[in-house]
């Protein structure tokens, strides 16, 4: 296969894309934690299922820390492509491309993984208000 700059620069425009959505979660993210730590903090309220919520919390702010590394490294290597190409260390070139396409897909595949977290985190609060009702 032939590799040329417009290889790498179909990348440019998605890797941003997936690392503002990725900072965009990891913001949500760590808004709602200062509202369960305020909350537990100064108002002394300890909601139900607040253990799982926080182990749930805990293990989604880790594996966002992995997916904005791995889409950080995936930028990285598709930068040093184009300096290969640049340079005209075609293989070299290839193999960083490789690198950035595989750091992608895991960055995506442990985002599924979020998401999936972020579903478990929803259902603790669904339980929580289907018990309130049932106090009713």
């Amino acid at each position: 296969m032939d590799i040329d700059y417009t290889v790498a620069a179909l990348m440019f425009p998605a890797i941003p894309l997936m690392m503002t959505m990725y900072s965009n979660r990891f913001h949500t993210l760590s808004a709602l934690i200062r509202q369960i730590h305020d909350q537990y903090t100064f108002e002394k309220k300890v909601p139900p299922e607040w253990e799982n919520q926080l182990h749930v919390l805990n293990k989604r702010t880790n594996i966002l820390k992995y997916v904005m590394g791995f889409a950080a490294f995936g930028f990285l290597f598709n930068m040093s492509t184009v300096l290969m190409l640049y340079i005209n260390t075609i293989q070299v070139a290839r193999l960083n491309f490789a690198a950035c396409c595989i750091c992608m897909i895991i960055s995506i595949f442990l985002f599924l993984q979020e998401i999936r977290l972020s579903n478990q985190a929803l259902k603790f609060h669904l339980s929580d208000m289907e018990s309130m009702k049932k106090d009713l």
